[in-house]
């Protein structure tokens, strides 16, 4: 008989109990999958950052505003290849539930700043010259059902009102990690409101962008730019835009801490449940062991069949979970897109899955591998019978 055959029938000679371990093992990879991608989807701000990218902001808190008067003399920095700036404008949509990253942005600058959001060159020049209009990813137009020409009405929170824009395009993300749910506007077009209504925050914004010529200038540009404004009214901290991600994302590292934790006690649970599988397996085959050790079967045959029957165990649960995996994150990520806008099972999960199932499998063998090496022929003919 082949050997995988072999193992094959033994890892299945106890139908109902090889079936419950291999669904434990499949609902564990599936979590420990869905758990992982969830931290994936918490940093994925931070891996899409650029290196070449600098966010400089207010020293005292990102609450408080810049002259936009810095934007030129940022320009003038001796590194640095372009600027851009930004305004959090945090309105909503209909109704609060319906959370969407909204920005007032250059428009001049805001797609070459950051060319993963990919916009057709006509939607890009429609965008441009209307100083009403707006882009919007491609998910959260998805969402609303959102077509070019639309007019999208936001209720202002930090600026009060209602606020028309003109959707103007529709944008793509150039990677697969690429947020898609944001929402932007003209600068100008709140700049000009902000005269009439509040003239003491007029001509502000809330961060800028900047582009080096090179990621190995960005640490001297980022210095020289805080010493141009040291001892002004409006001191600035100038970072990475990974460290600008990173602080956001530190504000709730407990709870990815705590994800984390869950991910690893899953698998430990799993493991358990495995190597009780095995151990109750190998008791029941005493008598087999010392039969085969009597026809002359060596220490290597018979850990290599406990071995083989807890990984063929291991494996269909792994394969079975990774399947299962991408179906459940979809769902998940398209009911939780407003606080996960990216959500995609990363490969090395799926490395990290099947991992886990080879160390399952094996340490779940290790015990009855050693109890087996163990036995003397005697003690377990008595057990025939």
């Amino acid at each position: 008989m082949h050997i995988s055959k072999l193992l094959f029938k033994n890892a299945f000679r106890h139908k109902l109990r090889t079936s419950l371990t291999i669904l434990g093992i499949t609902i564990a990879i599936l979590a420990f999958g869905l758990l992982r991608t969830v931290i994936g989807a918490w940093y994925a701000g931070v891996e899409a950052s650029s290196a070449g990218r600098l966010v400089t902001r207010n020293a005292i808190s990102l609450i408080f505003f810049l002259p936009l008067s810095y934007k030129d003399k940022i320009r003038q920095i001796p590194g640095v290849k372009n600027v851009s700036y930004a305004y959090w404008f945090g309105g909503i949509y209909i109704d609060e539930k319906n959370f969407i990253p909204n920005f007032a942005v250059d428009a001049n600058t805001i797609f070459e700043l950051w060319p993963e959001f990919v916009l057709t060159e006509n939607q890009r020049n429609d965008f441009i010259r209307d100083r009403k209009a707006c882009v919007a990813g491609r998910k959260v137009a998805r969402k609303y059902g959102w077509k070019i020409g639309d007019i999208i009405t936001l209720r202002g929170t930090i600026f009060p009102g209602n606020w028309d824009f003109v959707l103007r395009g529709i944008y793509k993300g150039a990677q697969k990690g690429t947020d898609e749910t944001q929402f932007f506007f003209h600068w100008d077009y709140l700049n000009e409101s902000l005269k009439k209504i509040t003239p003491y925050r007029a001509d502000h914004v809330g961060w800028f962008t900047v582009r080096v010529m090179n990621p190995d200038l960005a640490s001297d540009v980022a210095a020289a730019i805080d010493k141009m404004f040291k001892n002004s009214l409006a001191e600035t901290i100038t970072e990475t835009e990974r460290a600008f991600q990173l602080s956001f994302v530190s504000m709730t590292e407990a709870i990815v801490i705590a994800v984390q934790i869950v991910s690893y006690v899953v698998i430990i649970i799993i493991m358990a449940v495995m190597a009780n599988t095995m151990a109750m397996t190998a008791r029941e085959r005493i008598g087999e062991y010392a039969i085969m050790k009597t026809l002359g079967f060596g220490i290597p045959h018979i850990a290599g069949l406990i071995f083989g029957e807890s990984l063929i165990i291991s494996f269909i649960g792994c394969a079975l979970g990774i399947a299962l995996t991408f179906p459940a994150a979809k769902a998940f990520g398209d009911a939780m897109s407003t606080y996960f806008p990216v959500f995609n099972v990363d490969t090395k999960t799926v490395y990290m899955d099947i991992a886990i199932a080879l160390l399952v499998g094996s340490m779940a063998a290790l015990f009855p591998t050693w109890r087996a090496v163990q036995l003397r022929i005697a003690d377990g003919l008595r057990r025939i019978g």
